[in-house]
């Protein structure tokens, strides 16, 4: 009797280590290895680059309230960084760490987009890969205060994932695999530039989104050539939407295939009065749309006072204003433009 509860007893603690071990056993975290970054001193990756640095055990920074070279401002900079990995087949889970935002691209596809200002947000994505080696590219926005990014990814399904002990990545029994669909429509690929600017409208001066780097593709929605001289195409990027000219996109598709489409500065000639004025410090043409290769629809002597009721911002900066002038509603240059009263309460188009 002695001997089979000594049987049973240990047969017991055998099963409870098993348990115990089953309910550590968590999908192995990869930082990846070899990475480059370059550094930007500007929001929007704008050449030139003034540092690099090689980041040979992923990337995992937390930079408080400096920045990674004195040749970096601690405020509003970015960063590209870019490796290539070894991945077996399956669906891999990436998580990314940021204050402030990122955007993800794998093989030149955009995969995951939060190219803003926010605090220390946690991220995730899905995306199913073939066996062999990808290009990653991880893309930077520090705009205020503490600046930190960290990637990480773990194979969720598929192949054989390594299984370790410890806390802080996430277990494969919790996870349902979301396999990236393949899209098969009309396709944009940016070509004959370092980056190309998404736009709020399908104008020169609409408001400026993102940056769409040289070589990577989005889907198309729709066409647009109501300024003249090249197209402009709607294109999905990420979670968002906006416009970019045709002169550095190639398309895989006829372009006269694609439907056209206005944009939202068709909708607002009839907005409201804002209490706010603009003041020209010359001769103005009034245009249709923000840019000067909309049509000319009137002139604004120097120094009259018209109601300004919208604006466009590249880069933090006005660029164009909309303003109500002797019954006419057109767009000025902003920066021949003295601007009285509440700014703040003019929408940015």
């Amino acid at each position: 009797m002695a001997s089979k509860s000594r049987i049973l007893y240990l047969s017991l603690i055998v099963v409870a280590l098993l348990g115990a071990l089953a309910l550590t056993f968590t999908a192995q975290a990869d930082f990846g290895t070899g990475w480059t970054g370059e550094f930007f001193a500007n929001e929007n990756l704008q050449p030139p680059v003034v540092y690099t640095q090689a980041y040979p055990n992923g990337i995992n920074e937390n930079w408080g309230f400096g920045s990674p070279n004195p040749a970096v401002p601690v405020d509003f900079f970015s960063a590209r960084f870019t490796s290539i990995q070894n991945f077996n087949q399956g669906v891999y889970e990436f998580v990314i760490v940021s204050d402030d935002g990122f955007r993800l691209f794998i093989d030149n596809v955009l995969v995951l987009d939060r190219f803003v200002g926010r605090p220390q947000t946690t991220d995730r994505v899905q995306v199913s890969l073939t066996p062999g080696a990808h290009t990653l590219v991880l893309e930077y926005l520090e705009t205020i205060d503490v600046a930190l990014v960290q990637l990480q990814y773990f194979q969720v399904s598929g192949g054989t994932p390594t299984v370790v002990g410890g806390g802080g990545v996430v277990p494969t029994q919790f996870v349902t695999p979301v396999a990236t669909p393949i899209y098969t429509g009309p396709l944009a690929t940016v070509s004959g530039a370092n980056g190309l600017a998404l736009r709020t409208g399908p104008f020169l001066g609409a408001s400026f989104i993102t940056t769409l780097p040289g070589g990577t593709s989005y889907p198309v929605l729709a066409r647009n050539f109501e300024e003249g001289v090249y197209n402009w195409y709607l294109l999905q990027v990420g979670e968002r939407q906006g416009w970019a000219s045709g002169r550095f996109l190639q398309l895989n598709v006829d372009p006269l295939s694609l439907s056209t489409q206005g944009s939202i500065f068709d909708q607002i000639d009839n907005a409201p009065d804002r209490n706010a004025f603009a003041i020209p410090r010359a001769v103005m043409n009034l245009r249709a749309r923000p840019s000067d290769r909309s049509p000319i629809i009137g002139s604004i002597p120097w120094g009259d006072v018209t109601s300004l009721i919208g604006r466009t911002v590249q880069a933090g900066i006005n660029r164009w204003y909309q303003v109500r002038y002797n019954g006419m509603v057109g767009w000025i240059a902003a920066p021949w433009v003295t601007v009285n009263g509440e700014i703040y309460s003019v929408p940015i188009r």
